[in-house]
């Protein structure tokens, strides 16, 4: 009797502990699926070649340095076959090298998500078209691509050619036959053209380029580079705490306060030429033309659609600057530097020129800058061996098979697009700078996803045929008005793999004047 109890006593209080057995045994079984589908995935990611990884870390170790040895690190990743991986702290990433590997992503409508490492611009970008993914993706693709056709960035071209002239009488005062670095000129006028295109307004960055601005898109560019690698600085609260946090803040509070106080004057400006415009006849406004910049299409738009906020505004603008600044700025650099050590193509694209404006002064017409035929091929000979942005990075939401390797959910895939344009199967000699690899003859027999300058597929650059005119505009000007010439041989000239490929020691050219 007294055993028929204790056994009751058992019962009863065993019986109230039923649901905790329930729910931790839930949470056990759940645990044990996470931990079979993370060791699944790490197993899938090491059947792909690649570094040696230690734990935990990964291969932080193998990239520690400065922005020269994280690029070299990178394309010896490369060297381990066209799909081959690498591993940031617990963050697995896929290095894609071959025009096929690189199809499989570029060309697909499923895997358009950027990833994790883009995070790290939303402070500065918030989710604009670079940053954004899914549907808010597509709605702002779609809502912007009307501000990029061609009968719109016609009305940009008198911006390109007044600041270059500014950047032109700049050159002719350093040019004396002594080398200095063009980077910082060619940097201060493409940011003169951007903020002008962008937000309609002058920051004068090719008289004032000391201004805080200025430094301070210059400055966050590096520190984001900085911190990508460096996965103990990936959290905000730890970030935040250090030096370089409280510097990139200040880059941060900088730019968008003269984005934001843009935005409110074009605003006004707005009101008080719609105000103007009710009080003056139609035929006062008769032959005047004027020229939109891309904030003032965003503002139409949002005063068409309410949900459009300032804050959505103010991303787009920030998106088109820093896409358009940095990413111009290095391809016109790189261009004058292989102009520099290749004299006979430089002589031939100053023939071409010369017969286009038969030695006028004039500024360049759209109908002069569709005759630069090989000034073009030379442009996207230079794209190819040093492409401005040289990694695009996409996270998969999904398990995709890449040469015959299942590549799993959740990893980050690097396109790597500098050692991409040097497959010696889709360019023979590929150290070798020859613009006669873009005539239609020899364009007809590459593979499609070979070259990517401005990315290709669904997610392609929006802004190209924008970057393409005012490189065009900008550089046909330097090469009528200048001789260049590069003391660095082609071999000697060192890179930075920041988020732009930028030369390590800038871009010390002599300049000879023509005229």
């Amino acid at each position: 009797m007294q055993e028929l109890e204790e056994e009751r006593s058992w019962l009863a209080l065993g019986s109230p502990g039923l649901p905790t057995y329930v729910l931790l045994t839930t949470l056990l079984a759940a645990a044990m699926a996470w931990l079979y589908k993370k060791q699944q995935k790490v197993w899938l990611v090491e059947q792909i070649p690649g570094p040696k990884a230690l734990p935990l870390i990964g291969n932080s170790l193998f990239f520690w340095g400065g922005p020269e040895v994280l690029f070299k690190q990178l394309y010896k990743v490369t060297e381990f076959g066209a799909v081959a991986r690498f591993w940031l702290g617990p963050n697995p990433y896929c290095v894609l090298s071959s025009a096929k590997a690189v199809e499989s992503i570029l060309s697909s409508q499923r895997h358009l998500h950027k990833s994790w490492d883009y995070t790290l611009l939303h402070p500065w970008l918030g989710e604009g078209l670079i940053t954004s993914a899914g549907s808010k993706w597509h709605s702002r693709r779609k809502l912007l691509t009307p501000a990029f056709h061609f009968k719109i960035l016609e009305d940009f071209v008198d911006v390109f050619t007044s600041q270059t002239d500014t950047l032109v009488k700049r050159l002719r005062a350093k040019a004396d036959g002594r080398p200095f670095d063009v980077f910082h000129c060619i940097t201060l006028c493409a940011l003169d053209i951007i903020c002008e295109t962008a937000m309609g307004r002058r920051v004068n960055a090719q008289e004032d380029s000391e201004s805080e601005f200025v430094k301070a898109v210059h400055d966050l560019s590096s520190l984001i580079q900085f911190r990508q690698f460096r996965p103990w600085l990936h959290p905000d609260f730890v970030f935040r705490r250090t030096s370089h946090g409280r510097k990139h803040d200040a880059c941060i509070k900088t730019i968008h306060g003269l984005a934001k106080q843009t935005i409110s004057m074009r605003r006004k400006a707005r009101r008080a030429k719609r105000f103007a415009a009710q009080k003056k006849a139609p035929e006062e406004d008769f032959g005047q033309k004027t020229r939109q910049a891309f904030l003032d299409l965003l503002l139409e738009y949002s005063e068409n659609d309410s949900t459009i906020t300032n804050e959505d505004i103010l991303e787009e603008v920030n998106t088109f600057m820093f896409a358009g600044h940095d990413t111009t700025t290095a391809a016109m650099n790189w261009f004058l530097y292989v102009m520099g050590t290749h004299k006979e193509i430089q002589t031939r694209v100053q023939e071409e020129l010369d017969a286009v404006f038969q030695g006028s002064d004039r500024p360049a017409t759209m109908a002069d800058l569709r005759e630069l035929k090989y000034l073009e091929l030379c442009l996207k000979e230079s794209l190819r061996v040093f492409p401005p942005v040289p990694m695009i990075i996409r996270e998969v939401k999904e398990e995709i098979q890449i040469n015959n390797y299942r590549i799993p959910a959740g990893t980050s895939v690097v396109i790597h697009v500098y050692r991409l344009h040097r497959d010696p199967e889709q360019f023979p000699n590929p150290e070798v700078f020859d613009p006669d690899r873009f005539l239609p003859e020899n364009c007809n027999k590459r593979h499609p996803y070979a070259y990517v300058p401005f990315s290709a597929g669904p997610r392609n650059c929006i802004g190209q045929k924008f970057a393409q005119l005012e490189m065009k505009v900008v550089l046909s000007s330097i090469l009528r008005n200048f001789r260049v010439e590069s003391d660095i041989p082609w071999e000697e000239m060192r890179v930075h793999g920041e988020l732009i490929l930028r030369p390590k020691e800038g871009n010390p050219l002599k300049l000879h004047p023509r005229k």
